[in-house]
């Protein structure tokens, strides 16, 4: 068996040309995992659209009926920063159906990748930060909905704090939410997780490396969960245009291999999502999104899965 890993053609909307969010990085991140031999085609099992109950576990129904359907107020639509099409509406959709296989595989296998999700700004009743449905939460809820887990803990690692999540899961003991972030940085409201690391503005490789050792291996033993999501926001890289921390590729590529050899060696299986990423750069940011199923692939192998 090889790492499993989760992908869609529809993981790509047409979004305006020089908009901030880089819609294109997904398919080229497909791409360059087959380029660069990290997996090959018959490795990627393809998203498929989620049940709309299934959404409905983390969203309202008025909410998710209005935005598939285009009718969110113009505040509303501002507030996600991205403009409505029935392409994205679907995009999103698949996105969060990915995360939802994405976990059950790796439930069965131990470990698996998204090449998309982490769209942990995402509340109930609102969308906000590009993030519309909140695929982190779904997946949690839907597989304690099919008896596959009872506990989740959820890492969050991109730059931005995973606010929507908190909120969603602020009074459920059953979800351990764990956001290490930039304390200046949007949100600028920030929401209370089970765990908060904020983070100074510069931090360089080693300071957060040594910031997640001491906090990790502890809260997996402290939570002892039966399924971990991993978010692996880029947006720590040190050239991100939204990040304000100072993580290199090697730093990134150390941090997944922490993350991933930590859960894995413990015994919990990972579900890993992308996250955010802005580099301006295309081809940089899609390589650093790669460290992550770099680094899955190489524990996928170490531990034999």
């Amino acid at each position: 068996m090889n790492l499993p890993i989760i992908y869609h053609p529809n993981y790509v909307a047409p979004i305006p040309s020089g908009h901030r969010f880089p819609m294109a990085k997904f398919k080229l991140l497909y791409e360059m995992l087959l380029a660069d031999e990290v997996t090959n085609k018959s490795h990627f099992f393809r998203a498929q659209l989620p049940a709309l109950e299934w959404i409905e576990l983390v969203h309202n129904r008025d909410y998710i009926q209005a935005y598939c359907n285009g009718t969110l107020d113009t505040k509303a639509q501002r507030r996600i920063g991205l403009p409505w099409s029935e392409a994205l509406a679907n995009r999103t959709s698949i996105a969060v159906g990915g995360t939802i296989l994405t976990a059950q595989l790796a439930l069965r296998y131990g470990l698996a990748c998204n090449t998309a999700g982490g769209t942990h700004h995402a509340f109930p009743s609102y969308g906000s930060g590009f993030c519309i449905f909140n695929d982190l939460a779904i997946a949690a809820r839907v597989m304690q909905k099919l008896g596959l887990v009872e506990k989740v803990l959820i890492v969050d690692l991109d730059v931005h704090q995973g606010d929507g999540t908190a909120w969603i899961f602020q009074n459920d003991p059953t979800v351990f939410t764990f956001s290490m972030h930039c304390s200046v940085n949007f949100p600028s409201r920030k929401q209370i997780s089970d765990l908060d690391v904020p983070l100074p503005v510069g931090m360089d490789d080693e300071c957060y490396l040594q910031t997640l050792a001491e906090y990790l291996p502890d809260l997996l033993s402290q939570v002892k969960p039966d399924l971990v999501l991993y978010d692996g926001g880029v947006d720590t890289h040190i050239h991100d245009a939204l990040g304000k921390l100072a993580l290199t590729n090697t730093g990134i590529f150390r941090r997944e291999m922490q993350v991933l050899s930590t859960c894995v060696g413990l015994g919990y299986p990972v579900a890993c999502v992308i996250g955010g990423g802005y580099t301006k750069d295309i081809n940089s940011l899609v390589y650093t999104h790669s460290l992550l199923h770099r680094a899955a692939r190489d524990v996928f192998q170490q531990y034999q899965l």
